[in-house]
């Protein structure tokens, strides 16, 4: 295997990862660059490769399987190290360039900081990064192929979310029905059709305040909600307070707006998993709006519980929904366990 991968990267040492064409996304970041084969491929070993954690069974891949849009399909919360369940819902993996902070509660302003929290965290992957460090230096593997992919650098916790960061940097989803039909190259059933424009008008699915899907590929602003889900007088209602830490007490019960892509892959949904199906989310939207005393103003139909659609406003919105899954994505042998090849 060493030698195979000698191979591999003596050809893809300095050569940048090559980007897709990207339709209807918004331009890449200023601050992105895009990394070399040689440093994804290092950041792809890293990511499933359970070395980072403590009893060396759980890798980033346990929690964000790729054939879920890099979710964890069907557990409202994962099981870390011990088998015990996390406090959040798994979310999919994909487009992450554009997101200016991570984590439910946005806790994390790059991809990189991003990774330093599961490696240590008690319930995740709870491994002290000076253990780590040594269990890459030390292993036959890794310091090849830290120095293929940064020259000259020292191995330490920052250059290692480093190569895990340039890995889910290039998580790139833009081929599902939704993007063909953006690029003229299929159609929408009747249905479907319907379900794109329920979705994005104010006076009925009203969507797109946070879901951006009128020829907008991201399917979210990136930005933190209070959408509604619980009733709350004051701040000590909410069991989970969400982005109140870093935010302030305005943010009591706010939490990320994930995107709809993918959306039929990564059941369960919300940042605590509570519903299980797409059907008991539109639901949920339709005529289950709490009012806590400070939902998102853009929840303009809060004040009467929800949007009230009818059953087929329900089965055309769910229709579209399934139009944003990326089957190309989930299936893209570059984003795949290195270790089963």
């Amino acid at each position: 295997m060493l030698s195979l991968i000698a191979f591999k990267a003596d050809r893809t040492k300095s050569e940048s990862w090559p980007l897709p064409e990207l339709y209807f996304f918004p331009p890449l970041p200023a601050e992105f660059k895009v990394p070399s084969k040689a440093q994804v491929e290092l950041g792809r070993y890293l990511f499933y490769d359970p070395i980072l954690s403590a009893n060396s069974k759980v890798s980033c891949a346990t929690c964000h399987k790729q054939e879920f849009a890099f979710a964890d399909r069907g557990k409202r919360f994962s099981l870390g190290v011990a088998g015990q369940k996390l406090d959040r819902n798994s979310p999919g993996l994909f487009n992450l360039i554009w997101q200016q902070s991570f984590f439910w509660d946005g806790r994390a302003s790059s991809l990189q900081e991003q990774a330093f929290f599961p490696v240590r965290h008690s319930l995740e992957m709870n491994l002290k990064w000076s253990e780590a460090e040594n269990r890459i230096r030390q292993s036959a593997l890794y310091p090849a192929l830290f120095e293929l992919a940064y020259p000259g650098k020292e191995i330490d916790s920052s250059l290692i979310c480093q190569a895990l960061a340039d890995f889910q940097s290039i998580l790139f989803s833009q081929d599902s029905k939704y993007d063909r039909v953006l690029r003229g190259e299929d159609h929408f059933t009747a249905l479907e059709y319907q379900g794109y424009t329920l979705v994005n008008l104010q006076d009925k699915g009203d969507c797109m305040q946070c879901h951006i899907t009128d020829a907008h590929a991201l399917g979210t602003t990136g930005d933190f909600s209070n959408n509604g889900l619980d009733s709350a007088q004051g701040p000590m209602d909410y069991v989970d307070k969400g982005q109140i830490e870093f935010r302030g007490q305005d943010r009591n019960g706010w939490f990320k707006i994930p995107s709809l892509r993918n959306v039929a892959l990564t059941a369960p949904y919300m940042h605590d998993g509570r519903f299980e199906t797409l059907e008991e989310v539109i639901d949920f939207y339709s005529e289950g709006l709490a009012k806590p005393y400070n939902v998102d103003s853009k929840l303009q139909h809060a004040h009467k519980g929800g949007v009230h659609l009818t059953n087929q406003e329900k089965k055309a919105i769910l229709a579209f929904l399934h139009t944003l899954s990326d089957s190309v994505f989930i299936q893209n042998p570059a984003y795949s366990n290195p270790f089963s090849n």
